[in-house]
């Protein structure tokens, strides 16, 4: 379920009741959408922040998947799959149109992206120019700047620091923020 609480008291209300599978990765858009992440049932779907509406719903893949995360750019809202090395493009229309189902497509991560064990492509977020994305690999602990147009990924130079337990991600001008789930703190990239 998808519950709203305000930043003061924390009171709030459950907006959208769940399909009875996981809520992971959300990501609001400037129309009042919120984009939701499925896990392991390996869908999305999209809910109207003011009447709870589900909007739109998309089988991403099937099979052994975690879709983990979503960020929404100028022209797509883009998933992980924590499970295989993909992205997975939503692309939106005129005015922000949410697409038949048959217009959404799988983007393979290629470059320096390797997939291993464990949860791989997690926390996800546009680069301040809207050039790009950044990735983040939980398993490696390593962002990737990834060209939306091709899937390429090309691993971001932290001077020899890693990310382990990379979960979530934000960006702000050329800061990247980086929860670190299971250390429980979280950290602070600056990018050149």
């Amino acid at each position: 379920s998808i519950y709203r609480s305000a930043l003061v008291t924390g009171a709030g209300e459950v907006i959208s009741e769940g399909p009875g599978t996981s809520s992971v990765g959300l990501a609001l858009d400037r129309r009042g959408r919120v984009f939701v992440a499925g896990g392991g049932a390996g869908d999305a779907r999209v809910v109207s922040v003011a009447t709870g509406e589900v909007l739109a719903s998309y089988q991403l893949a099937t099979g052994t998947t975690f879709i983990n995360d979503v960020a929404v750019t100028g022209g797509a809202a883009w998933f992980t799959d924590s499970f295989s090395a993909v992205l997975h493009r939503v692309p939106l229309g005129p005015g922000g149109a949410l697409p038949p189902t048959g217009e959404v497509e799988a983007v393979p991560l290629t470059g320096d992206f390797q997939l291993v064990d464990g949860f791989n492509a997690n926390g996800i977020a546009g680069t301040a120019d809207g050039a790009g994305l950044l990735v983040v690999q939980s398993a490696t602990g390593t962002l990737f700047r990834v060209d939306p147009a091709t899937g390429v990924a090309t691993a971001v130079d932290l001077g020899g620091e890693s990310l382990p337990a990379a979960d979530g991600i934000l960006v702000r001008a050329n800061t990247v923020y980086v929860v670190q789930n299971q250390l429980n703190q979280v950290a602070v990239v600056q990018l050149d």
